[in-house]
């Protein structure tokens, strides 16, 4: 039986390790942690609409169900050259065949240890539910959200999140009659954050905004942040006593430290069919992946899921397993999400053809709360997966 090594527990290396095991290949996951953390989802638990345990689903489960070999390790180095990774507790490990879904890391900012995100360490969802907790119970204050950006790759941003916790804070305090005791601003360095979702989409944020007394704060760089605010290039202030805040994403440390092909951002270079160019039978999916497309791609975890189940496909046909044409993940690039609202949601769609913004009131977010059942549920086997989902 061909043997695969798959490094990374998040959602592309979770897809990757099913699709693998039903081309056949027995499989080893290698995770720095024992469950699957569930970042779509992650927006409620500082609302307290959901538990941190709904969101990280056991690695163990999955593992069991699916007949793979899970390793709880870290990743300190990779060695393309001569095809081995080592690992903090585990030493060096041969890997001919290697699947990298290690996901990315964050961009640095000066006094970054003076926010909280909803799309770093799972841990950090769990003090923003307690710093929220906090707030309300002073009865008043000044929230700033935000999320910057990787000059050298537009295609690392993570927005989303940041909107949808927004709204759902906002949700929560409207729920509780206090909402016009707090100031809520949103800021970013660009001058038109949300934009590659298409004007449509852009015009109709924007009056969700002024519908909302939301403040902005956009187009100016990020200087640094402190205990009590951020500071802006031109030296001017948002003060705030509770400030959320997504880097963009970089490439891992000890990606960038090694001989795989990088772009500009550090990413590794992959073909249409997530092939690493010049190393033989690696591939990369997911975040850690440099894609190539249009100006507005973005990386979204149905793309890693889709990059994971076409690198399982096309490794069988590598190997001669099989004799199908290999897969492009190209081909399916296009921005898709239920952007959550605590009452309801939007539906964003943008691919070549169109860009859009559905509303969903009601209906919407319970649609986003069945999805989160909905990935439990077939990652097991218990359901069939939707197609395209």
């Amino acid at each position: 039986m061909q043997k695969v090594l798959i490094i990374g527990g998040g959602i592309a290396g979770v897809e990757a390790a099913i699709y693998y095991r039903k081309e056949g290949f027995e499989v080893e996951l290698l995770s720095d942690r024992s469950y699957v953390f569930i970042y779509p989802i992650a927006i409620w638990i500082p609302v307290k609409t959901i538990r941190f345990e709904d969101v990280a689903f056991s690695l163990d489960k999955i593992a069991a169900r699916h007949g793979f070999k899970l390793t709880v390790d870290e990743v300190v180095a990779i060695n393309a050259s001569d095809k081995t990774i080592t690992l903090k507790e585990g030493g060096v490990r041969n890997a001919p065949h290697l699947v990298i879904a290690t996901g990315a890391g964050k961009m640095k900012h000066e006094g970054l240890e003076h926010t909280l995100s909803i799309c770093g360490a799972p841990e950090q969802s769990i003090l923003l539910k307690d710093k929220i907790e906090s707030l309300i119970a002073k009865g008043s204050g000044k929230i700033a959200f935000g999320f910057g950006g990787n000059p050298n790759d537009p295609s690392a941003i993570r927005g989303g999140p940041g909107f949808e916790l927004f709204f759902n804070l906002h949700h929560r305090l409207k729920k509780l009659g206090i909402r016009d005791n707090y100031e809520m601003t949103f800021f970013a360095p660009m001058p038109l954050p949300g934009a590659r979702m298409g004007p449509k989409a852009l015009s109709m944020m924007e009056m969700m905004f002024k519908r909302n007394r939301f403040a902005t704060r956009y187009g100016k760089k990020i200087k640094r942040f402190e205990t009590d605010g951020v500071v802006f290039e031109d030296d001017s202030r948002l003060e705030s006593d509770l400030t959320m805040f997504i880097p963009a994403g970089d490439a891992q440390p000890f990606i960038k430290a090694s001989d795989l092909p990088l772009n500009n951002a550090g990413f590794i270079k992959i073909n249409a069919f997530c092939e690493i160019e010049g190393v033989e039978a690696w591939y990369a999916i997911g975040d850690a992946a440099a894609l190539e497309g249009p100006d507005w791609k973005a990386k979204q975890g149905h793309i890693a899921e889709i990059m994971a189940r076409n690198v399982a496909h096309n490794s069988a046909v590598n190997m001669g397993m099989k004799s199908e044409e290999k897969k492009s993940y190209q081909e399916h690039l296009n921005i898709l999400c239920v952007m959550d609202m605590g009452d309801g949601a939007g539906f964003v769609l943008r691919n070549d053809k169109k860009a859009l913004l559905i509303p969903l009131p009601i209906i919407g977010h319970w649609l986003k709360m069945g999805w989160g059942w909905y990935y439990k549920l077939s990652k097991m086997g218990y359901i069939p997966r939707i197609p395209g989902m």
